[in-house]
């Protein structure tokens, strides 16, 4: 019995002596099975690695088909946000003429949105805001690209949220159209700017010299950025309504 314990010692010491000798080399083991492997580099950013179809993205404000915004500056967004990355701010809509002094009108509902904030630096992306819009108008787009040296230009204002105009729209404000309520652009019942829309928007560019920017009207900038007003990220370089999953009427 001593012998034979004395033999599966001596056996222990071998394999646990082999073992120290191999170490070194297993554990490179890992890293010699994958240097015969293919590359799998992503060139970014030359060639970006396309999204998921529902990749949580950049926020968009969407419109409806006649130009007109689908805020109503409930701001259930901004509640529902657990990183408290968004400000609203809303304003009544005044159907009252310009000419005595009416501010116009931006969406069908009673008020729209006139301060939209979303700050990127606390913006976790979990899409609950989306969740909570009641009228479909904030949905996420596949833009991604967001990374600045400012960290003021990271707030990103109404102007860089809102839907480019789409071909066919008129840029707010204006009024509804004719015979529609507010339910009937939600329904879907609305298709485009009428007749009386697109006149009364002529009419408006011929007494005001308007900016090219719908939102010119006195909207406010990003107050945090080192030049207040300017962004490095534009809709120049960010997709359109139409390239993003959502689009520009969803």
């Amino acid at each position: 019995m001593a012998d034979d314990n004395v033999s599966k010692d001596r056996g222990r010491k071998r394999k646990s002596a082999l073992a120290e000798m191999f170490a070194p080399v297993a554990g490179f083991g890992v890293s010699f099975s994958t240097m015969f492997r293919k590359v799998a580099t992503e060139e970014y950013p030359e060639k970006p690695r396309p999204t998921q179809p529902r990749f949580h993205g950049r926020h968009q404000l969407n419109r409806h088909p006649d130009g007109l915004e689908k805020c109503v500056g409930c701001e259930l967004c901004a509640w529902a946000c657990p990183a408290d990355a968004i400000l609203v701010e809303g304003a009544d809509n005044d159907d009252t003429p310009v000419e005595l002094g009416g501010k116009g009108r931006f969406s069908p509902g009673e008020r729209y949105g006139r301060v939209y904030q979303i700050n990127y630096l606390r913006c976790i992306f979990c899409g609950l805001c989306i969740e909570a819009c009641p009228t479909r108008a904030l949905t996420m787009t596949n833009f991604y690209e967001l990374a600045d040296n400012d960290r003021g230009k990271l707030i990103f204002t109404k102007d860089q949220l809102l839907a480019p105009l789409q071909e066919g729209m008129l840029p707010p404000p204006f009024p509804m159209a004719d015979g529609m309520e507010e339910r009937d652009y939600y329904q879907g019942k609305v298709t485009g700017p009428t007749t009386a829309q697109r006149g009364y928007v002529e009419a408006r560019d011929a007494r005001v010299a308007v900016d090219e920017s719908p939102l010119a009207h006195n909207e406010p900038g990003n107050l945090a950025a080192s030049v207040p007003g300017e962004h490095d990220v534009v809709h120049t370089t960010a997709p359109t309504a139409a390239q993003t999953r959502e689009g520009a009427n969803p």
